[in-house]
């Protein structure tokens, strides 16, 4: 199963990744975890070894190439806006987990 498959999880949609799937990847380091919120809401507190690209001065031209790239945000809205940018750039490879900070956390994900 590639990782892509691993997207397609059954609580997911086609572009989005579930907690359990964003988990595994996250400890397989087989993804990269970009955080589209401001500095300051990222600096409150985000997931371990997430890099922070604020939806605001956000380009999908420059998401990393070499590892498929997961988008996340507060709630997920965001992220979703970073998604539809990436879809336009013609980035097939990046999918946006729907639960974003909030989701992580409530799922007992913890910040940093």
């Amino acid at each position: 199963m590639g990782l892509f498959d691993m997207f397609r999880g059954e609580s997911a949609g086609a572009d989005e990744i579930s907690y359990a799937d964003l988990v595994s990847a996250m400890q397989a380091k087989s993804c990269v975890l970009i955080d589209v919120r401001e500095p300051g809401e990222f600096a409150s507190g985000h997931v371990a070894g997430a890099e922070n690209r604020p939806l605001s001065a956000f380009d999908a031209t420059r998401l990393p190439n070499d590892k498929p790239v997961i988008l996340m945000c507060r709630s997920g809205a965001r992220s979703a806006q970073a998604l539809a940018k990436a879809r336009a750039a013609g980035r097939a490879d990046v999918r946006h987990y729907r639960g974003g900070v909030l989701g992580w956390a409530e799922a007992g994900g913890k910040l940093v």
